[in-house]
Formats: C-alpha cells, sequence, structure tokens
C-alpha cells in the first residue's frame, strides 16, 4: 500500500517519519500527472508545491490553523493531503472535486480563490478575528508571486504589516503566474544583492550561531544555516518586506523538505508579521511541464508518455485563436493600436500578437485595474488601446472602465474572451456578467459576434470607432467555421442588426452564440407550422432601432436569447427600451438564472439553462400555447 493511500488528513501525514516524506512528495506527483491526464487542469503551479503543501500541514495544525492559498491554481497536491484524493479523479468533472478552492468542500478550504491576489487581506481578516474573539491560531497566507502582480496583494500587505498582528506571509516563488512575471517586483524577487555589509552580517550570525550549538545542540545550528540564508538577503528581497513591516526568512529551498519544515516550525513559533520566500519550480517532476512552463499552466487531458492531447485539436478554430490572429493582421492596416492583457498571453491568443509586434504589446501582470487605466492614458495621446481580457478577470477592473475611461469617452476596445459559459473551471470563471455590467456604462458600445467572420468584422468597427469605448465578447470553445480571408471581411455598421429568418408569429432576437441555436429552434418551431424571425443582435447597445420598430409592427413576441446572466441582461434591457416605444410588444428572456453555475462540461451546462435548439423551440411553444405572455 502507497504511503498516498493511507493519508487521509494531517493527522495521517504527521505520523510519518520526515525520511518517509520525499516518498509522499513523489507519490502525490504520479497521482496529480496521471489524474489530470483525465481530467485536465492546472497541473502546473500544483506540481512546484508538492514538498510546500507536504511542509505546511506537518508543521501547522490544520484546519484549527487557517491556511489560505492563493488560487486554486497551487491547490491539488493541497486537496489530496486533505481527504480528496480517494475521488480526485472527479476532479473538475460534473459533481466532483473543484480546481479552485472552495469552502463547502472541506474544512481546510479556508477560502474560495479563483481569482490571484486575495489570500493576504483574507487571511489578515482572519487574523483580525481571531484577536477580537480571543481565539489562540495560526494564520497564513500562501501567496504565488505572480500574485504579487496584483495589487490587492499589496493593499492587504500594507494593511497588516505594520499591525503587529501574528500573520504569516509564504511567498510561492517560481517566476510564473501563467506567463513569466512581469515588472519591478518580479525583478525585486529575483535579485540577490551581495555587498560587504551583508557579508559581514552574515559572518557574524554564523559566529554566533555556532557557539549557541555549543549550548543548545545541532538544533539550532540547523536552524541557523536558514537564517545565514536569510541574512544574504536581507538587503535585496528581504529589505522590501522588511520596510512593509514583515520579517524576512528566505529564499528556501521550496523542494527541500527538511529545511522547509524546519523553516516553517520556527516562523511558526514566533509572532508579529512574518513572511517565508520559498523558491519552487512549476511543473517540477514532469519533463513536459518543466520544459514549457506556460503551456502546462493548464491544458486539458493528455497523454501522460507523450505529452500530447488526448483528443487532437481537430475543425474549425478556437474563437481565441481566430481573435489572436485577426489582431495580428490588422495591426499591418492599424499603426495606432497596442495590445494590452493582464498575465494572459497565451489564454487571450495574444501571443502570437507579442512575437510579431512585440514593441505594441504590454503584458502588465495580474492587474486588470491598472490594464484599463494604463490604457486610457495611452488613448489620452492618440494610441488605440486593445485590452485582451477574460471575462471574468474584467470584472475586477469596473470602476477603471466607468470613471477612468467612459467617463472621460476614450476610445478602448475591450475584448473579453471566456464570456458565457465556461465548463469545468467552474463558478469563480464564469463570464456571466459582463452583458449586465457593460450595458450598464453610458457610452459603452456593447456586441457579440455569431461567428469567426463577425468578429473580425466587429474588430474592424472597434479600431473604427473614436467616440468612447468598444467592447466585444466571445466564449471559450470553437468557432462555428473558419474565418474568411480577413481582406474580405468588412466593418459591421454600427448598431447594426443582421435578419437571419422571416417570421410573423414571432422573433427570436439572438445574442452571440445563441444564434445558431436560434436558428435551430425556428427550424423545429416551422415543423408546427409557427413562423418565428430570427435576428442576430451583434450589437446590444447601441441596437438597431429601425429593425425594432419593424419587429413590433409584425409581431406582438419577442424572445431574448443569451449567454450570460438574466438580471439586468439584454432582455431586460430591451424590456425597458420596447416597453417605452412599443407597449403591445411583450419581451420574453431566455439566458442563465440568478445562481451560481457549477462545474461541467460546457455543453451541459447550456442544456441546464434551455440555451439549446430543441430547450429553445419548447419554451417557445410552451409560451403561444399559454394564450397570453407574461412581460417581463
Amino acid at each position: 500500500m502507497s504511503l498516498l493511500a493511507g493519508i487521509r488528513g494531517p493527522a495521517d501525514l504527521k505520523r510519518l517519519r520526515r525520511d518517509q516524506l520525499p516518498l509522499v512528495a513523489q507519490e502525490v506527483r504520479e497521482r496529480l500527472i496521471q489524474a489530470c491526464s483525465v481530467t485536465g487542469g492546472h497541473i502546473g503551479a500544483s506540481l512546484g508545491v508538492v514538498e510546500l503543501a507536504i511542509a505546511i500541514l506537518t508543521e501547522f495544525d490544520s484546519p484549527n490553523d487557517k491556511i489560505v492559498w492563493d488560487v486554486g491554481h497551487q491547490a491539488y497536491a493541497w486537496k489530496l493531503l486533505t481527504g480528496r484524493n480517494p475521488n480526485f479523479e472527479t476532479l473538475r468533472q460534473k459533481e466532483g472535486i473543484s480546481g479552485f478552492l472552495k469552502r463547502p468542500e472541506s474544512p481546510h478550504d479556508q477560502f474560495g480563490a479563483g481569482h490571484a491576489g486575495t489570500a493576504m487581506s483574507a487571511a489578515f481578516g482572519m487574523a483580525t478575528a481571531r484577536d477580537l474573539l480571543g481565539l489562540d491560531y495560526k494564520v497564513a497566507a500562501v501567496v504565488g508571486d505572480g500574485a504579487l502582480t496584483c495589487g490587492l496583494s499589496y493593499e492587504g500587505m500594507n494593511n497588516a504589516g505594520h499591525s503587529h498582528r501574528d500573520i504569516i506571509l509564504i511567498v510561492n516563488d517560481n517566476g510564473m503566474s501563467i506567463s513569466p512575471n512581469v515588472g519591478a517586483i518580479s525583478k525585486t524577487l529575483g535579485t540577490i544583492v551581495a555587498n560587504p555589509m551583508t557579508q559581514r552580517l552574515r559572518e557574524t550570525v554564523k559566529h554566533v550561531t555556532l557557539k549557541l550549538g555549543g549550548v543548545f545542540g545541532d538544533g539550532v545550528v540547523e536552524f541557523a544555516k536558514n537564517l545565514e540564508e536569510s541574512v544574504k538577503n536581507l538587503f535585496s528581497q528581504g529589505m522590501f518586506f522588511e520596510e512593509l513591516g514583515f520579517r524576512y526568512f528566505g529564499p528556501i529551498d521550496g523542494h527541500d523538505l527538511p529545511k522547509l519544515c524546519d523553516t516553517l516550525r520556527y516562523v511558526r513559533g514566533l509572532t508579529g508579521p512574518r513572511v517565508v520566500h520559498v523558491l519552487t519550480e512549476k511543473g517540477k517532476g514532469f519533463a513536459f511541464a518543466e520544459a514549457n512552463r506556460e503551456k502546462w499552466h493548464g491544458l486539458a487531458a493528455y497523454d501522460p508518455e507523450t505529452g500530447e492531447a488526448r483528443k487532437p485539436a481537430s475543425g474549425p478554430p478556437t474563437w481565441t485563436q481566430v481573435f489572436g490572429e485577426a489582431l495580428t493582421a490588422l495591426a499591418h492596416q492599424h499603426r495606432d493600436f497596442v495590445v494590452i492583457t493582464a498575465a494572459m498571453p497565451s489564454g487571450t491568443g495574444t501571443s502570437v500578437f507579442q512575437k510579431a509586434w512585440p514593441e505594441r504589446f504590454f503584458d502588465v501582470g495580474i492587474a486588470e485595474g491598472h490594464a484599463v487605466t494604463f490604457a486610457g492614458g495611452l488613448a489620452t495621446q492618440g494610441v488605440r488601446p486593445v485590452c485582451a481580457i477574460y471575462s471574468t478577470f474584467l470584472q475586477r477592473a469596473y470602476d477603471n472602465i466607468i470613471h477612468d475611461i467612459a467617463v472621460q469617452h476614450l476610445p478602448v476596445l475591450f475584448c473579453m474572451d471566456r464570456a458565457g459559459l465556461v465548463g469545468e473551471d467552474g463558478q469563480t470563471h464564469m463570464g456571466l456578467y459582463d452583458i449586465p455590467y457593460l450595458l450598464a456604462v453610458p457610452g459603452m458600445v456593447v456586441t457579440a459576434p455569431k461567428d469567426a467572420d463577425e468578429l473580425i468584422g466587429l474588430l474592424k468597427t472597434g479600431l473604427e470607432y473614436n467616440a468612447g469605448p468598444f467592447s466585444t465578447r466571445y466564449p471559450r470553445d470553437k468557432a462555428p467555421s473558419p474565418p474568411s480571408p480577413i481582406d474580405s471581411i468588412a466593418p459591421v455598421p454600427l448598431g447594426s442588426w443582421e435578419l437571419r429568418r422571416q417570421g410573423k408569429d414571432l422573433a427570436l432576437l439572438a445574442v452571440g452564440t445563441m444564434v445558431a441555436p436560434a436558428e435551430q429552434a425556428a427550424n423545429l418551431l416551422a415543423q408546427q407550422g409557427i413562423e418565428a424571425a430570427v435576428v442576430n443582435c451583434r450589437f446590444l447597445k447601441p441596437y438597431d432601432e429601425a429593425m425594432l420598430a419593424e419587429i413590433a409592427g409584425r409581431t406582438n413576441l419577442v424572445v431574448t436569447v443569451e449567454e450570460g446572466a438574466l438580471a439586468n441582461g439584454f432582455g431586460g434591457y430591451l424590456a425597458q427600451e420596447a416597453g417605452r416605444r412599443y407597449p403591445d410588444l411583450r419581451v420574453v428572456a431566455l439566458g442563465v438564472d440568478d445562481r451560481l453555475v457549477e462545474q461541467a462540461p460546457r455543453a451541459d451546462q447550456l442544456d441546464w439553462f434551455g440555451l439549446t435548439g430543441p430547450k429553445i423551440a419548447a419554451r417557445v411553444t410552451a409560451l403561444l400555447h399559454e394564450g397570453s405572455v407574461p412581460a417581463r
């Protein structure tokens, strides 16, 4: 029986001898590589923190001690060691283990985390609550160095550093977020300054500690070796944290279990704000992941022997690929635009643009708010910024969108990947809210393409639009078909809809990805003698007032279909607009109900919410048979 199979929680791990822990680490890596080859997932960072997870569970008392992991990308080993090994094959599967941290899943998951940068603030909240309630436990935040490009991390550190509260920051430094880290903080973490003062202080510590070793034993001498390394770096990386009020320890080899355990045991016994700087290797122990750390950050199922995808790419390109390649080609015609992303060159498809136009590409790290305001500054000087950010991450920059872009009518083009239902990434990554939150922004143009050609056409329209911000959205999926040659695609006329099918009984007003299901529904309805018009509402705002007037003159029923939140979505917006002009026109909205969406294949999620051709047709049939359609 393997050691890992006998570990159902921290108590089992603590019973092992220290010399058995490296074998546990090896078994955890083998389990991660095999399980993720079937389920897919974020394997790279989790392989890098195997020893760190083991050391934390050995030296701390979870869940009594509160360990807050920043982003679930790091947490697969933690999940295996805290009782979820028997069911790990269900990772990211329907009704299975979440790919991110989830409080209802385990008492060891202290704070749900899918977006980076939250751990320090959450941990400081827990430490403060502990002190207010007069309780006694330790609180530690495990923060990836990628999250140190996120401003929220520093807001938490700034608040905690001079509070004198008992709190530990563990920095997992692997030089990566998803892509390689950027900026001054990354350089600070990666620089070691050796000057005469540092060397003298280092020798003094060594001399004093050796004397203490003669009195207190070998344990003090062993810890002194770690302390000596900390002193060496006190005037480089350490000084940065010391100035923020944290006692600094490190850097520590994150794959040296004895050293990790010794350091964490000692640091746990101290009080006040302190930081342990741990150096890890993303993808550690898996040759494919070590060789290409960005690709292996997270991916679909693969063959662990070859590293190749289990389902080879076939058929049309993804929306992401269409976007990245089109943007790169358009850069020849539009010399005034630049591309900005927030630590996601590969995820947003902009890595191809980065290679072709490096001087026009800016990766600002995990700092979406900064990305948007940076874009605003560029726009004031006549440079056209294209912000390529996932829908779920652009939420973090909402104030910047309103205050820094919309209020000043700045022409920034927002391109939102992963819009709508995102499948196995689950609740934290759903791109369901961009339609409601962008429709509410005065002056924002809101669009959604039905196919690859229309995406390119909307990009052309957005690059030519100068009156204010412009946005478009597209899903995590394959495009319906490959795009036409880019030069053959014309810009889409501003505010225009496209009538795809005539019909007198009702009109299906479909947004983006819902055009094809709406057309399928219309075909099914036609078999019942129901004539449904289908309209491609590629512009949600401004909408096509002339076509809406034409529709209102032909039918008294409109059904909107959108892959987004119903609350304050396109259907609600259109109902409000139509109610003022066409009081007899009834609007019924189909979309995603007001609830969090669990992980599952995207096709299953679309089916749950009735966003398929057959279910749209069934809903329309039911509405017509009711005799009166409720107005929204």
